[in-house]
């Protein structure tokens, strides 16, 4: 009598090694990629229930998340800096201040900023809670201190990028799609109108989460195979000038450098002291990162009033972390200020011309719509010396449609706007700035 078959034993899945910088894993558990710089090596950063270990490789299913190579130039050569290993921060209040602490001995800005600044720092750990980011600029011309503004806030934030406008943009693209942490870009004035178109996406599709940007790539068989790549994640940049675009424009919490002497006291070159600050400083932030970021949710009762909802969406999640209320009530103010700002850039506009003519004749008419014919002769009157063109109806009706988005008909042979329907009227006059009309007769 033979032997009785055994059982086979069950086959091990295979598991597939993925380099990895960060990841959160469903069960709460954390990764996070470090760098030695002393020992060359690299390393994870695992948080689980309460407690961090530094491994070597963390198995997920049939994934093996094994770190990136110390020799990845990108890291050894310091274009994405790194923690090295948690170490222990104290309180909230105690690292905010030892942050504040190391950007005053270095960088010479309006001590309000200075702690704004000190909560972006922060955030650029926890942002991957939020949806939505605002971004940090340095504005001047050269010699103002923009560039040591970038190095040393950039150096304590969550894997800083750093990039120049003499950077092509596709290594831009590439490392943020793998690293996912914070560009840290100087001279964003790109010179080529192709280079700041490219730019300019990143940065329109950087501050919202779920927005990635496509780009053309072609595999090795020629089919066409579009990638997508996610840059969102906190921006720093410095510029001379601004953007054209004011919906971008509206996402930069800016400092304009050069505008009072240099405080004494501020070192004309940075030394080795500052990387050694600035590594310590990651590694407390490392901490203060796997302690927190599961817990961290966005205070949606920290929304400024009286604002537009662009802004609140883009300082809700930066309040979300600011428990002083000197820091609350500077940003409300920097809101407010940057609303006020928007308002008065519009209500310059033809736009805004055309809505305070409407807004006068449907006052002084009041018959529920207004003629065309009569908007051009106004229009012209009060503001044609600005236009080096002449201000027909077809003109007036096409600003009305294109711009305004309101669509003038016909009525007894006339073209006439209705305004008997305020709602939107209403909401173009606030967000043009358009006060009530003024009574000639009685002011």
């Amino acid at each position: 009598m033979g032997d009785a078959p055994s059982e086979k034993a069950p086959r091990l899945s295979k598991r597939t090694d993925i380099p990895t910088v960060s990841r959160c894993l469903s069960d709460g558990t954390i990764v996070e990629l470090l760098y030695d710089p002393g020992q060359g090596t690299t390393a994870f950063a695992v948080w689980r229930e309460g407690t961090w270990n530094i491994e070597t490789r963390v198995e997920h299913g049939t994934e093996r998340l094994v770190p990136f190579s110390p020799n990845n130039n990108i890291i050894k050569n310091d274009v994405v800096l790194l923690p090295s290993a948690p170490v222990d921060y104290g309180t909230k209040a105690e690292l905010l201040g030892e942050i504040r602490h190391f950007l005053h001995r270095y960088v010479d800005t309006d001590p309000a900023f200075e702690a704004i600044a000190a909560h972006y720092v922060l955030l650029t750990w926890l942002y991957d809670v939020f949806n939505e980011v605002p971004y940090l600029r340095f504005q001047g011309d050269f010699g103002t201190g923009k560039t040591r503004a970038l190095l040393v806030i950039g150096s304590v934030c969550c894997r800083a990028f750093f990039a120049s406008g003499a950077s092509t943009v596709s290594p831009i693209f590439h490392i943020l799609d793998a690293f996912r942490g914070t560009l840290v870009l100087d001279e964003a004035d790109f010179r080529f109108s192709d280079e700041k178109a490219e730019l300019v996406k990143i940065f329109n599709n950087g501050n919202v989460n779920g927005m990635p940007v496509l780009r053309t790539t072609v595999m090795r068989n020629r089919e066409f195979n579009p990638r997508a790549f996610h840059v969102f994640g906190p921006k720093i940049i410095a510029m001379r000038g601004s953007y054209d675009d004011r919906a971008l424009e509206s996402r930069f919490l800016t400092e304009v450098m050069g505008q009072r002497p240099l405080r004494r006291g501020i070192p004309i070159n940075l030394s080795g002291e500052m990387k050694t600050a600035a590594l310590n400083l990651r590694n407390k932030l490392l901490l203060y990162r796997l302690e927190h970021r599961s817990g961290l949710r966005l205070d949606r009762e920290a929304a400024v009033e009286g604002v537009m909802p662009r802004i609140n969406q883009i300082l809700t999640p930066l309040l979300s972390i600011v428990d002083d209320a000197a820091v609350r009530a500077e940003l409300r103010r920097f809101a407010t200020a940057a609303y006020e700002g928007i308002v008065a850039e519009r209500s310059l506009s033809t736009e805004a011309q055309l809505l305070a003519i409407i807004r006068e004749l449907a006052a002084e008419q009041r018959t529920g719509s207004v003629a065309i014919s009569d908007l051009a002769p106004r229009f012209a009157q009060r503001f044609g010396e600005e236009y080096a063109r002449p201000i027909s109806p077809r003109w007036i009706g096409t600003v009305l449609r294109q711009r305004l988005h309101l669509t003038p008909h016909k009525s007894h042979g006339r073209y006439v706007l209705a305004v008997h329907d305020q709602s939107k009227l209403a909401a173009l006059y606030e967000r043009y700035g358009i006060g009530e009309p003024v009574n000639e007769a009685t002011a």
